[in-house]
């Protein structure tokens, strides 16, 4: 069920879909203050997850989502949205200003500390 759904979406649908996620994550009591997510923008991502949920179930996949939540009920919905939400961020992370952000720590690694450990014998 999960590869049909991720191999019936389209780049830019992962990439809406990391939106909706980074939306999601942004509301948390520690995040807010970094976000400026307008309730219209959230209403928006809802309303395109909402209408994708439902044209991949009931569209192009009905035959994998039926048996796989026949099989293993609400885990197969788990494992599903599970995998479309980790291929939506790899689509994100092949963005060169995100893997920069990402390795910006790199600079504040205490570098003989880490080869003391892996070095190690």
């Amino acid at each position: 069920m999960g590869a049909c759904m991720v191999d019936s979406m389209t780049g830019k649908e992962r990439k809406q879909i990391a939106q909706w996620l980074f939306f999601a994550m942004a509301v948390h009591s520690e995040n807010k203050e970094f976000s400026k997510v307008t309730n219209e923008a959230k209403k928006k991502s809802n309303e395109f997850v909402g209408k994708l949920v439902t044209r991949l179930m009931t569209e192009n996949c009905p035959v994998q989502t039926k048996k796989a939540v026949q099989e293993e009920g609400s885990e197969a919905m788990k494992g599903a949205f599970g995998l479309v939400g980790k291929v939506a961020m790899q689509e994100l992370m092949t963005n060169k200003d995100v893997t920069d952000s990402l390795s910006g720590f790199e600079k504040f690694l205490d570098k003989d500390k880490l080869n003391a450990v892996l070095l190690e014998k």
